[in-house]
């Protein structure tokens, strides 16, 4: 099948690069435009650009669509499908009846389930025990189109953004291909969502990532584990921004019962050191920390070169 490839984030290099080795044919590819980043602000291609100029791929990144200049490529290359993998623009009427195929989305969830910008992190945080990827057909809405095909995918205990991410990536992009397989053998028939069944998540501001202690256990673990490895959940200790990149629920009170949430105990060790937190139902035990500009470091190496005073209170 000759495609089309609209992607930009790490999410979507995997699917590209498995559409590169199979029998399909990439004829360009649409990302966003460059933007600044570091502490230079250096214009950065995205990861998406970055591959495609490896493989001497056209490249169009267009401010907002539609573009002239994409579209008379698009009209030019007659593509057979536009392939959509965490591009970050809606894509206008004009590019989604294009193609024969239409344009095939890679979403990371199981729609109608978790549909929009933050779904992978939203599985974290509500405890799901299972997610996974789903194929479909776009419409003009958002992630409302018809469903090709899906794969579901068990989430660990302790699973992070960044293992489940990498996971689902890959799994995906396996999965995109056997749709564009089956598309063209005609072995698809597109299925309506149940969309009283849909649930959308918003994209994630940096409110979200900072730690209310007041909040159960359980749901300060999940938030901790849905910001890893980027951006990080955050909290203050003593007026100091600090992130905590992980940490596992207390098996008793470690004589914080009495304590407002967000104070500190002493030191324990268990599996691994670790600094008890009173939360708002019991106790969270933190084992990985990092102030700004520093390393992340585990909390036997943070208390070596900081105060961790008992009864201070974090946030």
């Amino acid at each position: 099948m000759r495609l089309v490839f609209m992607g930009t984030p790490e999410f979507s290099v995997v699917s590209l690069e498995k559409l590169l080795a199979s029998k399909h044919q990439v004829l360009g590819v649409v990302t966003q435009p460059d933007r600044p980043k570091g502490r230079g602000m250096k214009l950065a291609y995205s990861p998406v650009k970055t591959i495609a100029l490896t493989h001497n791929l056209p490249v169009y990144q267009p401010e907002s669509l539609p573009d002239e200049a994409l579209m008379s490529f698009l009209k030019e290359v007659r593509p057979e499908a536009i392939v959509v993998v965490a591009y970050g623009l809606k894509i206008p009427p004009a590019i989604l009846d294009l193609p024969l195929y239409g344009c095939i989305n890679l979403h990371a969830s199981l729609l109608p389930k978790y549909r929009g910008a933050s779904p992978i992190q939203a599985v974290i945080l509500n405890g799901e025990t299972t997610t996974g990827v789903t194929t479909m057909k776009m419409d003009e809405g958002w992630d409302t189109g018809d469903l090709l095909l899906t794969r579901t995918v068990a989430i660990g205990e302790t699973e992070t953004f960044g293992t489940l991410h990498d996971r689902l990536a890959a799994i995906g992009a396996a999965l995109l291909v056997e749709t564009l397989d089956a598309l063209e053998e005609g072995k698809i028939t597109p299925q309506p969502q149940d969309h009283s069944a849909a649930t959308y998540v918003r994209k994630l501001s940096p409110e979200d990532y900072i730690l209310d202690w007041s909040h159960e256990t359980v749901s300060l673990y999940n938030r901790i584990r849905a910001f890893d490895p980027m951006p990080g959940a955050r909290t203050s200790l003593n007026g100091e921004p600090l992130k905590i990149w992980a940490a596992r629920p207390g098996k008793g009170w470690y004589g914080l019962e009495a304590a407002v949430p967000g104070t500190i105990g002493e030191l324990v060790k268990e599996e691994e050191w670790a600094l008890p937190v009173r939360t708002g139902d019991g106790v969270l035990l933190l084992t990985e920390l990092q102030f700004p500009g520093k390393k992340r470091l585990t909390i036997e190496q943070f208390a070596a070169g900081n105060t961790l005073t008992a009864g201070t209170v974090l946030g």
